[in-house]
């Protein structure tokens, strides 16, 4: 039996985040081709963590800057090394090929950070995004990390296009993999008389949903309450910090639940899905989920980025709080207007996320990477060039701190 080794920044938690989810995903469709998998982690474990042993996952603690890690890659030799995000390939990934030269070497971007980093520092500074803000340092990392690996899973096709628009990234090293959901797992759609007040939902720790509370609180909330003064938004997300849980007022109908214990429940229960994400990339898991329920929802452009493609739309797009607000008031208010969005959500599943599908792609590729692993190498000249000795700061980093560490 084959060995993939997933490296995480985080153990997973699929009832917390979309990375979670899709991360459980990755790992059910590795195992479904036979794979052994080992997930390890230089993090902390968490109350919401899923138990991999559960899944018949092995677990292992990392320690970074160690040497212990050089023994395990010797010993393990996993013919597949996944790195969760970019900060993981750097840290590793040098170790990786030293021992384990064969390993196909795949990176999962979950959402590429340079641009949801440039995305924020526009809104900052409220400009239009601009080259010198794609152009960042973070985006040097990530790029540089992409390179170096033999495959990069990226979750949108928005971001599969906008990689080799401004990063001129040639298309062999890239693989379209998102969300890959189960759409026999659907429940019938709860109907629109059914169903009342507002919902929005994401883990506070990431920077662009508590944004997004924050804007619903400030400029968009206040404008619906006084059209609609019975009707209740609910805030739901993993990790609500002090300072989002004061936000908390029943009188104003701004409710702060806090942790769902299941998303799909309280997202079913909901009339109309709010996420009015001025910034952040990749595919978000809030509005799949809104999807799988046959829940419209309200986002921005930004939010809506990868998910329908071609398919007609179980969204409305707005990118100011009054238009925002406008379409929000009248898509709670309509059964006309609500059960088209809400027919065309519950049908995205199949069409666009299936698991069955994009699963196969992806151990497909995989399976023609190993067949062709040298001359694919070759190919990839720019790569080569940045595991190059001279290139390897985080390599002679590390060392440096390992060597310190001894000592102190």
């Amino acid at each position: 039996m084959k060995t993939a080794f997933i490296i995480g920044y985080v153990w997973p938690e699929p009832a917390s985040s979309a990375a979670g989810s899709r991360m459980l995903q990755l790992i059910r469709s590795l195992q479904d081709a036979d794979y052994r998998v080992v997930y390890g982690s230089p993090a902390q474990s968490s109350p919401h963590a899923l138990d991999l042993n559960g899944i018949d996952v092995q677990a292992l603690t990392l320690t970074l800057n160690c040497s212990s890690f050089d023994e395990l890659m010797a010993q393990m030799q996993p013919e597949l090394v996944i790195f969760d995000r970019f900060m993981m390939e750097e840290q590793f990934g040098w170790r990786v090929e030293k021992h384990c030269p064969q390993a196909i070497r795949v990176l999962d971007t979950e959402d590429l950070h340079c641009l949801r980093h440039a995305r924020h520092q526009a809104l900052k500074h409220d400009t239009e995004l601009t080259a010198k803000q794609i152009y960042s340092e973070l985006a040097i990392r990530e790029i540089a990390a992409i390179l170096r690996c033999d495959l990069s899973l990226i979750i949108s096709e928005y971001e599969m296009a906008w990689l080799e628009k401004w990063f001129q990234l040639p298309a062999g090293i890239l693989h379209y993999c998102p969300f890959m959901a189960d759409a026999e797992q659907q429940k019938p759609v709860i109907p629109f008389a059914q169903r009342q007040h507002f919902i929005s939902i994401g883990n506070f720790r990431h920077a662009p949903n508590w944004d997004a509370v924050q804007y619903l609180k400030s400029d968009i909330w206040p404008q619906i309450r006084k059209s609609l003064p019975q009707v209740e938004l609910h805030i739901y997300g993993a990790y609500p910090p002090p300072k989002a849980t004061q936000l908390h007022n029943p009188k104003q109908g701004f409710v702060v639940k806090g942790w769902a214990e299941d998303a799909l429940e309280v997202i079913s229960q909901s009339r109309v899905m709010l996420a009015p994400l001025r910034f952040g990339a990749g595919l978000k898991g809030k509005l799949i989920d809104a999807a799988s329920t046959g829940t419209p929802a309200v986002t921005s452009s930004t939010g809506a980025e990868g998910i329908y493609g071609d398919c007609d739309s179980g969204l409305l797009i707005a990118d100011n709080a009054d238009t925002f607000v406008h379409q929000a008031i009248a898509l709670y208010q309509q059964p006309q207007m609500w059960q088209p969005l809400s027919h065309n959500a519950s049908a995205l599943i199949a069409k666009r996320f299936n698991g069955t599908e994009h699963s196969a792609n992806l151990i497909r590729r995989i399976q023609q990477l190993s067949a062709n692993l040298q001359q694919h190498r070759l190919d990839n000249f720019y790569g080569a060039m940045l595991r190059h000795h001279s290139m390897k700061s985080t390599q002679y980093m590390a060392q440096w701190i390992e060597a310190k560490n001894r000592f102190c």
